[in-house]
């Protein structure tokens, strides 16, 4: 049986497009932890309020998305998300003009926003779209999208963002007159700018698409309330521990990729455009091991590769505490870079795992797991605050933790022998 039947080609092609669109908000939200702390001489707890923003938006949104798409349709969700994210990155035009990080900062949680509605809406839409046997296979090709989208958000981080920074540090620009580095701040700022507006352009060609292309409703049909299916999801010890443990590991990623670039310029001494290369190296690490650990999933039970992935972490990040400067800062940089070998499991599988019990609670669930993603929002401020109060190097103690807590949720299902070897195989997020 085919995964993907002709009827539904055009709209899963288009559908597909999201997955790529919010992957590239992801990581070029990363990169402007880097950007904003040279161009408004930010401290790393102050640029870390990025990712709060981002991240808060996504705990804040994931619940009304699932009510919106239960009360309307697939659709409409993906109309309105596509609506927002556009909105938010066309704030940044504003945001440029006022010269506000604050005014960036309601733009980025816009932007965002519009992420969550689309990354609660499309993965049970596109499960929607043809036979229920099919279903996890359609989901897989759409998910392979998504880490392409990451990269092209690096990339345009690297050769609009980050290589239009001016090699000015904070000391030299505290030296420079009201007027010069105004100057500086407006071109630096203007390359932030169009970069998202060119984001925001395409989505609003995407939205007319959807508007124009005959697209199946796929309204949830489930009647049973909210409030009854997040109250037997509640006593579902693996759900709601999953949960706990996609919240760590978002706090792992996002304090891992949004200090790379930090880390490399800290260790080699380079500008913010070359330490970009770094970024480009970890997501296609990433991407890499992601295959790598799907085909080991043919023999080896998901929660086992699990454990062994956050052993690897924590491994990897104790080496970024104590080896500053060792090797000629190589040793450093290349665990920080082999932390994504770790992450790249992590997700799709602390889903499939969490989800693999609830049965027709699943969609409902899946916006709990979306709101899980707060951790990325909570956990980076804390991993700024002690790098201000200490160094980088010191402050991966929180990434260590938090790989803890996953490695804890896998043995838990290993030991109550409740993993099941084809379930996070198949489930993807």
């Amino acid at each position: 049986m085919k995964a993907i039947e002709r009827k539904y080609l055009v709209p899963f092609c288009l559908v597909t497009t999201l997955f790529i669109l919010w992957g590239i908000a992801n990581n070029m939200t990363d990169t402007l932890l880097s950007a904003f702390k040279k161009i408004m001489s930010m401290s790393d707890a102050q640029t870390s309020l990025i990712q709060a923003a981002f991240y808060g938006s996504y705990f804040c949104f994931a619940i009304p998305a699932a009510l919106f798409i239960r009360r309307f349709s697939y659709k409409s969700g993906v109309i309105l998300g596509l609506a927002i994210y556009a909105a938010g990155s066309m704030l940044f035009f504003p945001a440029s003009k006022t010269a506000s990080y604050d005014f960036y900062l309601i733009s980025i949680y816009i932007l965002a926003g519009g992420c969550a509605i689309l990354e609660t809406t499309a993965n049970p839409y596109i499960l929607s779209m043809g036979a229920v046997e099919t279903s996890n296979r359609r989901l897989n090709i759409a998910q392979a999208f998504n880490p392409l989208g990451s990269l092209t958000g690096v990339l345009l981080s690297r050769f609009f963002i980050l290589s239009q920074l001016d090699s000015a540090d904070a000391t030299a620009r505290a030296a420079m007159s009201e007027a010069e580095l105004a100057a500086i701040q407006a071109h630096e700022l203007s390359a932030v700018t169009w970069t998202y507006m060119a984001v925001g352009f395409v989505l609003i060609a995407v939205l007319i698409a959807m508007l124009l292309v005959k697209m199946p409703e796929g309204a949830d049909t489930n009647k049973d309330s909210f409030l009854s299916a997040y109250g037997r999801l509640i006593k579902n010890w693996k759900f709601v521990f999953g949960v706990l443990a996609l919240f760590f590991y978002m706090g792992a990623q996002i304090g891992t990729w949004s200090f790379t670039i930090r880390m490399v310029i800290r260790e080699f001494n380079i500008s913010e455009a070359l330490a970009g290369n770094y970024q480009i190296a970890t997501i296609v690490i990433f991407i890499i091991a992601r295959f790598v650990f799907t085909w080991l999933m043919k023999y080896v039970t998901p929660s086992k590769l699990l454990v062994w992935a956050a052993v690897i972490g924590i491994a990897m990040a104790l080496i970024v505490m104590l080896c500053h400067g060792v090797c000629g800062g190589w040793l450093c940089v290349g665990a920080i870079l082999s932390i994504s070998i770790a992450l790249s499991l992590m997700f799709p599988t602390i889903y499939g795992l969490a989800l693999e019990d609830v049965g027709a609670d699943a969609k409902i669930g899946s916006s709990g797991l979306i709101m899980a993603i707060l951790g990325a929002a909570v956990i980076t401020p804390v991993q700024g605050k002690i790098s201000d109060l200490t160094n980088i190097n010191t402050a991966f103690v929180v990434v260590a933790v938090c790989f803890a807590v996953v490695m804890l949720y896998g043995l838990t299902v290993i030991l109550t022998k409740s993993d099941k070897a084809s379930g996070a195989g198949e489930a993807a997020a």
